[in-house]
């Protein structure tokens, strides 16, 4: 089964109260304030980055019990040391004022940010899920200033302190097993902040560009705070698309914890936390459409008559490479009356820029096309199997798609990898399709 967070933003989000709400969720309904795995990971990974010459040491990051409008929850707490100025800097979303307490002298250019990441001494998954919410947040600041994402320079959100909490929400996930991320609709409010470019609509644009990019629904709040910063949809947005999760209602699940990560203002009749509910995804959730959303994917895709079949099957493996869902090719009749060929990927729209980039080099096309699709890929178990061949044990990977919900149910089909199968049988010689019906009968017992 699937291990799912589903984070509730009714009130708005920001980072630190999507850390803090996993933090809540680790410590169970009791919130002891003894420290766990889950912080322990947080500030590993805390521990791990470094800026060139300057390590993030002077980095402080606590966890507090508290409540909010009389919810229990927790609130995260970073200080930042100013070594230069014996000065100390709190981390202080006073939901959230876009993050404007951040140090002026702490923003960095995007390219430094994602250097730092990717040279961290992290898990491979919670850097690629950090360097993707960077990307994002580059992509989008470059659009709106109109220059290179490679050029932007981050400012609130390019502070320790907002790096501590995407790289802490990505270490935390990662920590807890998570596999999938899902959130409900995402709460804005009106009037105008002010940021470090100045007074800005609320929402401010980066938030507007990231919910368009999305196409996360939203909630209108009627108060002229800002309830969600850049910080806290970009990791929503970016993690949802990336790990085949969505915005809507809760998924179908057995929930096995929840916790509230608190902002820092506690507002009268509205808790002003962010929610995360842990648990497994039960299998029949993905497998029936049944009138729910699917999840939104992407497809790309062009028409060619001047590759060669070498060419068109190296495209196809480039494009998976990419991280499109899957990519295939459709034999079709151009004008003219020429022999030609349709060549599709399917992807997410957060690695969409990627795929396009291999069907146009690859392929040489002078123009792509796209649309948006909804998709309902069925819940399965990643197994692997071993077969036993004159004496000597061999393992292949295989998925099994059981019926209804029940993680114990019916074997209805099984899907072994094949070139696991072709391995074994130049190995063993013997024929494939032998080793691919051993492997199956070993899957079903």
């Amino acid at each position: 089964m699937t291990s799912t967070v589903w984070f509730q933003c009714s009130a708005g989000v920001a980072g630190d109260m999507l850390l803090a709400s996993l933090v809540d969720a680790a410590r169970g309904s009791r919130n002891s304030s003894e420290i766990n795995n889950i912080e322990i990971a947080v500030l590993d990974a805390v521990g791990a980055l470094h800026d060139g010459e300057r390590a993030l040491s002077g980095v402080t990051v606590t966890f507090e019990p508290t409540q909010r409008c009389g919810v229990r929850s927790t609130w995260m707490n970073v200080v930042v040391s100013n070594h230069e100025h014996g000065q100390e800097h709190s981390h202080d979303h006073d939901h959230h004022d876009h993050e404007d307490n951040h140090r002026p002298d702490m923003h960095r250019p995007a390219r430094d940010v994602l250097a730092m990441i990717q040279a961290a001494d992290l898990p491979a998954t919670v850097i690629e899920w950090a360097s993707a919410v960077y990307s994002r947040l580059a992509e989008i600041e470059g659009a709106i200033h109109g220059i290179d994402p490679s050029e932007v320079e981050l400012h609130e959100v390019g502070a320790d302190d907002s790096i501590v909490d995407v790289v802490g929400v990505c270490a935390a996930l990662y920590a807890l097993g998570v596999t999938r991320v899902c959130h409900g609709p995402i709460a804005v409010g009106h009037g105008t902040v002010e940021t470090r470019h100045g007074t800005l609509a609320n929402p401010v644009p980066a938030v507007s560009e990231l919910l368009a990019a999305s196409r996360s629904p939203v909630v209108g709040v009627d108060t002229t705070m800002e309830l969600s910063t850049p910080t806290g949809v970009a990791l929503v947005t970016v993690l949802a698309e990336i790990t085949g999760g969505g915005a809507g209602p809760m998924p179908d699940m057995t929930v096995t914890a929840s916790g509230f990560g608190a902002g820092t203002a506690d507002t009268p009749g509205r808790p002003n936390v962010v929610q995360a509910v842990l648990g497994q995804e039960l299998p029949g959730d993905r497998a029936d459409s049944g009138g729910r959303t699917g999840r939104e994917a992407v497809v790309i895709e062009t028409n060619v008559d001047d590759v060669t079949p070498e060419v068109l099957a190296y495209t196809v493996e480039r494009l998976l490479e990419a991280g499109a869902h899957d990519a295939w090719i459709t034999p079709i009749v151009m004008k003219k009356g020429r022999p030609g060929h349709t060549v599709h990927a399917l992807c997410d729209e957060s690695v969409r820029a990627r795929v396009a980039e291999v069907l146009v080099t690859e392929t040489g096309t002078l123009g792509l096309r796209a649309h948006r699709v909804e998709r309902w890929p069925q819940a399965r178990d990643e197994i692997t199997v071993t077969i036993e061949i004159d004496g000597a044990e061999h393992g292949l990977s295989a998925k099994l798609l059981r019926s209804g919900s029940d993680p114990d149910g019916d074997v209805l089909r099984v899907d072994v990898e094949f070139d696991d199968a072709a391995r074994i049988a130049r190995a063993t010689d013997r024929p494939v399709r032998e080793i691919l019906e051993m492997a199956e009968l070993a899957a079903r017992t």
